[in-house]
């Protein structure tokens, strides 16, 4: 992420902040709106808004950020999309508005939170401590395995809803097939009926015409003889006229060339009055007044509407509900057939999944074992003596298929010698959950940038909260690891951690015109020396603290 722009939103009035390469930290006194920034960061990749968030007084809040994005799934995303790229960077916008109605932007183009959302995991991903325990559910904890190992389940997701859609077919043949036998004789009453109807498309319009045309027979053939008449046939008829015209014009020409081009458009209007006239002639002959034909159309429509009653608002769709109610009869006549097949083609899907479900499955025991040894070290290098197992488990029976196969995935950990291995989740320490999280995503995130995957921006949400001293040191020089590959935001209240920024940024407080208002700026490196010195002995700087700030700072730098 290069910059971050937030207005009117919750206590931040406007601020604009400019985030660089590697670790980048974020402190500031309880209450002076560190996490609102992360908030406002996490509209951006989809998360739902509140308009009691507007600041108060304005009418709508804007957050907006550019990201740095240059993996084939994002341009392929914006394509879909229709957004045209900027680069290998994408701008996101977003508007919420006092009405509750809210605007999303993608490279100034509007677009969809749902877009935000599928473009989140290319751009950023925050790590709250509390967030991230009460999201580490089964879907989660699959997929960080899988993001690990890198697999990409769309073919098997594929193959899981042909499966699907086969099973729900067969199914609901079976549901349906009281209330089929149940409708069969009506069917075949609806079937008989249109057949004996013997429709044929566009029909009725047809037939609505010519009823126009015989209805008013007698007027449409005196229309038609007069306008003959007048054109060709009268002593004074237009053709007439025309042709005394022209023989004045020749006249004329003999002595005036100009009048040539007059005569050859009087001579294009001779044929053109001889071309209606004789359609006019046409149409007047052709003109059926019988009274038994209109009543042979009238009673043809009177059919043709009560069957647009019954099965369709025109003939076309009656003709295709006679196709459907055909097909449901040869269905209930051929339903051993039928559900014959449905069976093998259940059979074939369920085969071609389990395959593809299984090599999962084979890949995720192998990457498991890998990690779990990679994630154990990590751990341990956060002040922790701790065991920590991946278990991958679960039946390859049907009941346990779903789109990303049929495996469960637990994360065990042992957080002191002798104690039993229990799920992650379970742990009661909130500063050992931390430590676990750090080394799972640090551990995550490494495996895949050396899989070739792009820089990102993680962002780490009081990751510290519950430790201290030698684990304080041991997470902020984890969290200086993971930012060599990957651009690290962190808030957090720890100086040890502080001390490691290449970074570091201090969100504070101030009141205007009686109005409260959250500022962001950059510190100087000796400004970074008084923060960490605050932060250490708290409100009242002494020259011990600056001392300690400076060694911890020369120590971690």
């Amino acid at each position: 992420m290069l910059e971050l722009r937030v207005e009117n939103y919750a206590v931040i009035d406007s601020l604009v902040v400019e985030f660089a390469p590697g670790l980048n930290l974020l402190t500031g006194e309880t209450g002076a709106g560190k996490s609102i920034l992360i908030d406002a960061l996490s509209l951006l990749l989809g998360d739902k808004a509140s308009t009691d968030m507007i600041r108060h007084g304005a009418e709508k809040a804007v957050v907006s950020a550019v990201f740095e994005a240059d993996e084939k799934r994002v341009a392929r995303l914006l394509e879909e999309n229709g957004i045209e790229p900027e680069g290998n960077q994408i701008i996101v916008k977003r508007e919420i508005a006092a009405g509750g109605k809210g605007r999303v932007f993608v490279n100034n183009q509007p677009a969809t939170v749902a877009l935000l959302r599928a473009l989140a995991p290319a751009l950023a991903s925050i790590h709250a401590q509390n967030e991230t325990i009460l999201a580490f559910d089964e879907a989660a904890r699959l997929g960080l395995l899988d993001t690990y190992a890198g697999h990409d389940l769309s073919d098997l997701a594929q193959k899981h809803a042909v499966w699907a859609q086969v099973r729900e077919r067969l199914a609901q043949f079976d549901r349906d097939e009281q209330d089929r036998l149940r409708m069969a004789d009506l069917w075949s009453f609806q079937k008989k009926e249109i057949e004996a109807a013997r429709l044929q498309p566009g029909e009725d319009m047809k037939l609505e015409t010519e009823k126009r045309v015989l209805a008013n027979s007698e007027k449409l053939f005196g229309a038609a003889t007069a306008a003959y008449q007048v054109l060709y046939e009268d002593d004074s008829s237009a053709l007439t006229n025309i042709s005394a015209a022209r023989k004045q014009l020749e006249e004329l020409a003999r002595f005036d060339e100009k009048f040539l081009e007059a005569l050859a458009s009087l001579e294009s209007a001779k044929v053109a009055i001889e071309d209606v006239s004789a359609t006019a002639r046409d149409y007047a002959d052709g003109i059926d007044a019988s009274p038994e034909r209109l009543a042979e159309v009238e009673d043809r429509l009177a059919l043709l509407d009560r069957l647009k009653r019954k099965y369709g608002k025109t003939v076309d769709e009656v003709i295709a509900y006679g196709e459907d109610v055909e097909r449901k009869l040869n269905e209930l006549e051929n339903r051993e057939d039928v559900v014959r097949d449905l069976k093998k083609q259940l059979t074939a899907a369920a085969a071609t999944y389990l395959v593809a479900a299984q090599t999962v499955s084979k890949r995720r025991c192998s990457v498991a074992r890998e990690l779990q040894k990679l994630v154990e070290t990590e751990i341990n290098q956060l002040a922790m003596k701790a065991q920590f197992r991946i278990e991958v488990s679960g039946a390859d029976e049907p009941a346990n298929w779903t789109a990303s196969g049929f495996d469960g995935v637990a994360y065990l950990i042992s957080p002191n010698p002798g104690e039993p291995l229990k799920p992650v989740e379970q742990i009661a320490s909130g500063g050992e959950l931390s430590r676990v999280m750090l080394a799972l995503k640090a551990t995550i995130e490494a495996g895949k940038k050396s899989k070739g995957g792009t820089q990102r921006t993680l962002v780490f949400d009081e990751i510290d909260t519950g430790i201290g001293g030698r684990a304080a040191e041991a997470v902020g020089k984890k969290l200086k690891s993971l930012a060599r590959a990957n651009q690290v935001l962190c808030i957090t209240h720890l100086p040890q951690i502080a001390s490691f920024a290449d970074h570091h940024y201090l969100i504070e407080k101030r009141e205007t015109a009686g109005r409260t208002k959250t500022l962001v700026r950059a510190l100087t490196p000796a400004e970074q020396t008084e923060e960490i010195a605050r932060m250490l002995s708290g409100a009242t700087l002494t020259e011990t603290s600056r001392q300690h700030a400076e060694q911890l700072l020369k120590a971690n730098g």
